[in-house]
């Protein structure tokens, strides 16, 4: 088969594509290289892939550039491009947010069942459920999210129907929950984190600290994603949790621990359109998908940890000096 992977040069996407790479599979990648954050933290991203066989990489925007040839004897959609965070997404740049995540969708969807594609995977979110009513939350709680980024993904589900329906697209949904690990972006809270106490630097924490979030490690939000283009079910949703929920300043203080650092904590206020809590209810996932989070928290960290250290050399020897 031959399996496309939109925002291949993104934290997850750059992990899914080595993931269908190491297994043998054939994969087209798009990224638009955004100016979200740096480039050259993406093109690190992809370092692991240039030099293998068949590297094909399409620089283009799902949202405006013509999609002819991209889609070219492609059996799988991974749609994970999108312009990322909940506190950006308000006032005048919710335009780029609908541009990157709704435009850019529906023109793929649109292009997808042209080509008719297989299937078709794409990335949505816990913001859907906003503050949600039901804790665990499964997927057929109502959807109410609380900022225009969490509108853009339900906007994209919508979409997603939508061709389903009248094109007979297999589209299959997940709703990934405070995904972390190695190469996670830099204005993550993990990735702050770890930069701050390494710099000797206060940890900024929104809020009180006692948000709670349910943390899934990259390996194991990439093994459901592949999971979900095997065994999906045609129109599907599904939560993609770690089965970790904890406060943030119970997580800050593990990091304390795996990098042997006592941190100042500076607290700011709450930022607008944060939840207050996430919790996957992953049964669905876990009866259809077979997915069941194998990466604890603490061992995720350690991970992460490890992989900090390893971009900064001075730093990891002042730590275990």
């Amino acid at each position: 088969m031959t399996l496309l992977v939109t925002g291949c040069a993104g934290f997850l996407g750059s992990h899914l594509s080595e993931h269908l790479t190491d297994m043998g599979e054939e994969v087209v990648r798009v990224d638009s290289f955004t100016d979200y954050y740096l480039r050259e933290l993406k093109e690190n991203n992809l370092e692991g892939l240039r030099d293998r066989a068949r590297f094909t990489l399409f620089e283009l925007d799902l949202g405006s550039d013509p999609l002819e040839g991209v889609l070219d004897g492609v059996d799988t959609v991974f749609h994970l491009a999108a312009q990322p965070g909940v506190r950006g997404s308000f006032g005048a740049s919710f335009g780029r947010y609908v541009h990157d995540n709704v435009l850019a969708t529906q023109r793929l969807l649109e292009a997808s069942a042209i080509a008719r594609v297989k299937t078709f995977v794409y990335a949505s979110s816990s913001s859907v459920y906003g503050n949600s009513l039901a804790y665990p939350t499964p997927e057929d709680t109502r959807r109410a999210p609380i900022s225009p980024y969490g509108l853009t993904k339900l906007a994209t589900e919508e979409l997603a129907a939508v061709y389903g329906r009248l094109e007979h697209l297999h589209t299959v949904g997940l709703r990934y929950f405070t995904v972390y690990g190695p190469r996670q972006r830099p204005d993550m809270a993990f990735a702050k984190f770890f930069a701050s106490a390494l710099a000797g630097k206060p940890v900024k924490i929104l809020g009180d600290g006692s948000q709670v979030r349910d943390f899934t490690f990259v390996d194991d939000a990439v093994r459901g994603t592949i999971a979900a283009a095997r065994d999906g079910r045609h129109g599907a949703v599904y939560n993609i949790g770690g089965g970790t929920q904890v406060e943030l300043l119970e997580a800050l203080a593990q990091i304390e621990q795996v990098l042997e650092l006592k941190v100042e904590i500076e607290h700011l206020p709450d930022a607008r359109g944060d939840v207050r809590r996430t919790c996957s209810d992953p049964s669905t996932a876990t009866v259809d998908l077979g997915f069941v989070p194998r990466v604890s928290l603490e061992e995720g960290l350690m991970r992460q940890a490890a992989w900090t250290l390893a971009q900064i050399p001075e730093q990891r020897e002042r730590v275990t000096a």
